[in-house]
């Protein structure tokens, strides 16, 4: 199997939040993702770690159905 980086961002006015994760991680990032929602120090609020959770888990379910359903290689055609 594969490992792979993944890439989260979201871009809030001047402010960028970049998250790299692999896809063992997941459950780490959802958490970190909460733990900066709860700083009060940041503007990075519980909406945007909903919004972001809810794409973390979409991509996981998009890469679980691929990794059931391999496409075959353009040259295999």
């Amino acid at each position: 199997m594969q490992r792979t980086m993944n890439v989260l961002a979201l871009v809030k006015d001047e402010e960028r939040y970049v998250f790299l994760y692999d896809d063992e991680s997941t459950a780490t990032l959802l958490q970190t993702l909460g733990k900066q929602a709860a700083d009060k120090e940041l503007s990075f609020t519980w909406y945007d770690a909903a919004v972001l959770s809810q794409k973390v888990r979409k991509l996981r379910q998009e890469a679980d159905v691929e990794e059931r359903n391999p496409r075959l290689p353009e040259s295999a055609w």
